[in-house]
């Protein structure tokens, strides 16, 4: 792919953005840096970046510079511009970060995407291939940018690599050795016209696969599944309610191993470290990632048991007074949250709420009936999902995550979970759902200080 000398606009400059403009530049292309934010808040010095030539425009994104690049890279996270979409409806050349990467990397990628789940199971079949030896590195949306790992690539080497619906819109010839598609719901509404142009842009992932190539499905999600009939690669099936021919699936307490005849017990799915029965599922996923590159169930069962998991995913921050406090900060859509609600056989507060990405919150009526106690409302999407739960259960709004906390804390009782699972990104009151999730276990662990204290 000829760099040098084009004109390429980089749209953000966050780590993504800044990995890009450092490989451009060395391929001596023309790189002008769109920046919606002012170039004092940008958090960083430019100076090093203008001594390589590259051209800053921040504060605004300008038409004129869409319109007259050869190549636009948006970066993962940028938001649907207008900007963008004409200058590509006037014919623009725009590419993701990982179509880029791809023209210029050796070794293998495999690529995970889905609704929910991807971090945990990329940053587990990461771990499971790093404990076996191999030499994997953790890239994509939780990882390394793709663009960054180019350099130092070897044929030897293993990108697992998270992948969203937005870096798939923009790929040509971008193909993963192995893809894992683990599931879709209603999600990013505030991104795609329609839940069809969603699932169009995800299932690219697999569409662009070859026969040499690998596809991992979830054999239980319906739309998932029914890939397997439409693409080329060659697939391999996870399920927890039936037994695949070639895949992964439960039989009798045990996660079994299975390709045509042959069969191997991994290990018991009550070994499994994580909470929830979706945990199960990308256990499964992640250990044919392991399974097909090789690693034997031995070394995976070991790598399995010993995972924690992650921050802001069913995270246990303590127990008060015989409350369990759960950060699901990460719970950014409606099913996410109905699996966190299914992951505990407890009564529930549920804390709700934050900006809205075009969800269906009457999707919660019958997990929330079955085991929510109370609702706490917080953020833009208040009114919707109260109007969405209306005479279900009670329901208290709160102003800050701080009263949050402690209106679900005085909702409940011994025994009981107080679980933030918003089925909303946090961008109307935090950064992100980090930020989120940080401040939800300071202010918990703030209410326990009080309490240890009589205040409270």
């Amino acid at each position: 792919m000829e760099i040098t000398g084009k004109k390429v606009v980089i749209v953000g400059f966050g780590k993504t953005g800044q990995a890009l403009a450092g490989f451009l530049a060395r391929l001596k292309a023309k790189v002008t840096v769109s920046e919606i934010k002012e170039e004092t808040k940008l958090g960083l010095k430019t100076e090093k970046w203008r001594d390589r030539g590259i051209v800053f425009e921040t504060g605004k994104h300008r038409a004129l510079t869409f319109l007259t690049a050869d190549l636009i890279i948006p970066s993962p996270g940028a938001a649907a511009l207008p900007e963008l979409a004409a200058a590509e409806k006037a014919g623009a050349r725009v590419l993701s970060e990982i179509e880029l990467a791809s023209r210029f990397l050796r070794g293998r990628i495999v690529g995970i995407t889905g609704t929910n789940g991807k971090s945990t199971t990329a940053t587990l079949a990461h771990k499971i291939l790093k404990e076996a030896g191999r030499k994997a590195f953790l890239a994509g949306n939780i990882g390394t940018p793709l663009i960054s790992l180019v350099d130092k690539s070897r044929d030897d080497h293993i990108y697992v690599t998270e992948i969203s619906s937005f870096q798939l819109e923009h790929i040509e010839r971008f193909k993963a050795d192995i893809s894992v598609f683990l599931n879709i719901s209603l999600n990013h509404l505030d991104w795609h016209a329609s839940f069809d142009e969603y699932f169009a842009a995800k299932k690219r992932l697999v569409l662009a696969q070859g026969v040499d190539d690998i596809a991992i499905l979830n054999a239980d999600d319906r739309l998932v599944g029914g890939l397997a009939k439409e693409i080329r690669p060659r697939i391999y099936l996870f399920s927890r309610r039936k037994e695949v021919r070639r895949g992964c699936f439960l039989r009798d307490g045990w996660i079994i191993l299975r390709d045509g005849k042959r069969e191997e017990r991994l290990m018991k799915s009550a070994e499994i470290p994580l909470p929830g029965l979706h945990n199960r599922e990308n256990v499964m996923a992640a250990a044919l990632i392991g399974s097909v590159l090789g690693v034997a169930p031995r070394s995976m069962q070991a790598s399995i048991r010993s995972f924690s998991g992650l921050e802001h995913r069913l995270e246990k921050i303590l127990t008060l007074r015989g409350v369990d406090f759960i950060n699901d900060s990460k719970a950014t859509t409606v099913d996410a949250t109905i699996k966190a609600l299914q992951s505990f056989d407890r009564r529930t507060v549920l804390i709700l709420g934050g900006r809205d990405k075009g969800a269906d919150f009457r999707l919660l009526r019958r997990p929330v009936q079955q085991s929510v106690k109370q609702v706490v409302l917080l953020g833009e999407a208040s009114t919707k999902i109260a109007a969405a739960l209306r005479g279900l259960i009670p329901m208290v709004e709160a102003s800050s995550l701080r009263e949050a906390v402690r209106l679900a804390f005085a909702a409940a009782s011994r025994g009981e979970i107080v679980l933030l699972a918003p089925a909303c990104t946090s961008f109307d009151m935090f950064k992100n759902f980090e930020a989120r999730g940080r401040v939800f276990g300071r202010e918990v662990r703030r209410l326990a200080e009080s309490v240890r204290r009589g205040k409270a």
